[in-house]
């Protein structure tokens, strides 16, 4: 783009008289603005070498704000979307929403090409995206790169002004956008955004990375005064514990517990300190010490707990071991499938035992954690989940007996107990666990296949997951009975696997390990954990379980405002 700037000899005194008292620091901004909007303007304009057709501009507010990320406080589409609706100040809660429209005069796709104009497009949308900086107080604190694939090729190749959430409380975890808000906050702004007034800005580029990391100009920036009200006093007078009534299989504690403690932390999920929290259990010596339901929630509810459900794979694998029906330590993949006929075929694949889908470190190129080929989300469109799994190469580097979390080897263990027990796995899970906890109203999810989804599939009331926690700590034993073997449960409650990246944390058979601190002394749990928050902790030195379940699925705040209230509120109420 060239601009050019000239004087008719009539006004050049004009020129002069105008502008001989401006200082030289205000030349020197004027300039800068002038080169910035040079920049931005040639690349949002020069659409010459557009890869996808250029969606251009959609209406005069669009043009009025190429450039800009606009806030809002609630949802509005960017065609209904007026000048009255911007925000420049903004009062941050625990139930607060943040939205931004941000306005481009181009497909983020094409600027994309700029930066790799060698790629085609969807080449483009498997190595770049959108990336999001996050500052406090004129300090930048986070920046991320989002993945490849979201948002969606049709996104990207379409959308020139586009409306996305950072926080919607209705909507929780729905939106990449979201995520990213909670990676700023979990990396620093959980912190920095104290109870006060604070500066907030935005900005957005966009990357490339093939295979070094190449980011491009600004494209849209965005500030905000915000009032951030976060911790609100919590006045216990009136809140009321829940009364108490017995349970199939699990009376009333009498045990004494610090009532005071459980009120602050019921006060602090009333104002979403914790957010999202729709239940809360506590065993004490295999009786029911509290029990408390939130935002809708009651004792009959059938809760989405998700990969909670993978614990139950350990279990029925338990359970048929001690029937003759597997030999989990020893038996391979290859002793239930032709692994020739999959593809990337590798004697490896033949190789793989039971024990290590049970603990997770099978060499199967498989993580959740990253994008790997294997990556659940890969699996869940796909006609057959079995084949998936199958099909998948083994991984020689990464994966040689370290953990990783793999949820497709826990579909396909459930797809080897379904081949072995000699009923289907639904009807043996209610044979020879539910009837026996008498468990009756709860609700599986399948895979393609017809099977129960191991992956995370089963829906029960809280005091029911209870039950099941507390089989454990009984050792296997329920009402006098061995339903899962104690040879099991001891194996199951062992640090088989270090988990990387974390400390102290350990993984055992579908069961997880950490130790919680409370006035300098450890509380160790194994436990199952779903996303959203969802946990059944079995503590190992203490007469203790404990059932949280929450609905705040995709979020990064789930699990460690889980941890907060065990550590904070629960543990120091009910530990002696």
């Amino acid at each position: 783009m060239l601009i050019l700037f000239y004087f008719r000899p009539g006004n050049a005194h004009n020129f002069e008289e105008k502008y001989k008292n401006m200082n030289f620091t205000s030349i020197r901004t004027s300039l800068s603005a002038i080169l910035f909007f040079l920049l931005v303007a040639g690349r949002l304009y020069a659409q010459d070498t557009d890869i996808v057709k250029s969606p251009g501009i959609t209406s005069e507010l669009h043009r009025a704000n190429i450039g800009k990320i606009i806030f809002t406080d609630h949802d509005i589409a960017p065609n209904a979307l007026t000048s009255t609706d911007f925000i420049s100040n903004y009062e941050l809660t625990n139930k607060s929403n943040l939205f931004i429209t941000v306005c481009l005069a181009n497909a983020n796709t094409n600027y994309l090409h700029q930066l790799a104009p060698g790629l085609s497009a969807d080449s483009l949308l498997k190595v770049g995206n959108y990336q999001f900086s996050f500052y406090v107080d004129g300090k930048i604190i986070y920046h991320t790169e989002l993945w490849a694939g979201a948002p969606q090729a049709n996104f990207q190749n379409t959308k020139s002004i586009w409306t996305m959430p950072l926080i919607d409380n209705s909507n929780e975890g729905a939106y990449w956008s979201q995520s990213s808000w909670g990676r700023f906050m979990r990396s620093g702004g959980d912190s920095l955004l104290t109870d006060g007034r604070h500066k907030f800005r935005m900005e957005i580029r966009d990357y490339v990375k093939k295979p070094d990391l190449k980011v491009g100009p600004l494209l849209a920036a965005g500030e905000l005064d915000i009032q951030v009200y976060r911790h609100p006093a919590i006045n216990i007078a009136g809140i009321h514990i829940s009364p108490i009534k017995p349970y199939d299989g699990l009376p009333v504690s009498k045990e004494s517990y610090k009532h005071d403690r459980i009120k602050q932390m019921m006060g602090n999920i009333d104002a979403d300190v914790f957010k999202h929290i729709t239940s809360i259990v506590v065993l004490k010596n295999g009786k029911i010490l509290i029990e408390e339901y939130f935002n809708g929630s009651g004792r009959d509810s059938l809760h989405d707990v998700r990969s909670v459900g993978k614990s139950f794979s350990s279990t029925m694998a338990g359970i048929a071991e001690s029937e003759g029906y597997l030999k989990p330590e020893s038996q391979t993949v290859g002793d239930f499938y032709d692994v020739k006929s999959f593809e990337n075929y590798s004697p490896a694949k033949g190789r793989v035992a039971l024990k290590e889908l049970l603990t997770m470190s099978s060499r199967f190129d498989g993580d959740d954690d990253d994008n790997t080929p294997g990556n659940e989300e890969n699996m869940y469109p796909t006609p057959n989940w079995v084949k998936f799994v199958l099909d998948l190469p083994m991984d020689t580097v990464k994966y040689t007996g370290q953990w990783h979390y793999f949820t497709a080897g826990v579909v396909l263990l459930g797809d080897i107990l379904n081949k072995s027990v000699p009923v289907s796995l639904e009807s043996y899970a209610d044979i020879k666990l539910f009837k026996p906890l008498h468990i009756t109203n709860y609700h599986w999810q399948y895979t393609p296949q017809k099977v129960v989804n191991t992956a995370g599939g089963i829906q029960m009331n809280t005091l029911d997951f209870a039950k099941y926690g507390q089989l454990y700590k009984n050792n296997g034993v329920w009402n006098g009975k061995q339903i899962i073997p104690a040879t099991w449960v001891a194996k199951t409650f062992t640090r088989n696997k270090i988990i990387p990246g974390r400390n102290n944390e350990y993984y055992g058979y579908l069961f997880w390990n950490k130790t919680y601190q409370v006035n300098g002394k450890g509380y160790e749990p194994f436990y199952c954990s779903g996303n959203g928050g969802n946990s059944i902790f079995v503590f190992k030195d203490q007469p203790i379980v404990v059932v949280i379940t929450a609905t705040a699925f995709g979020t990064v705040y789930a699990h460690t405002q889980v941890d907060k209230m065990m550590e904070q509120y629960i543990l120091p109420a009910v530990i002696q």
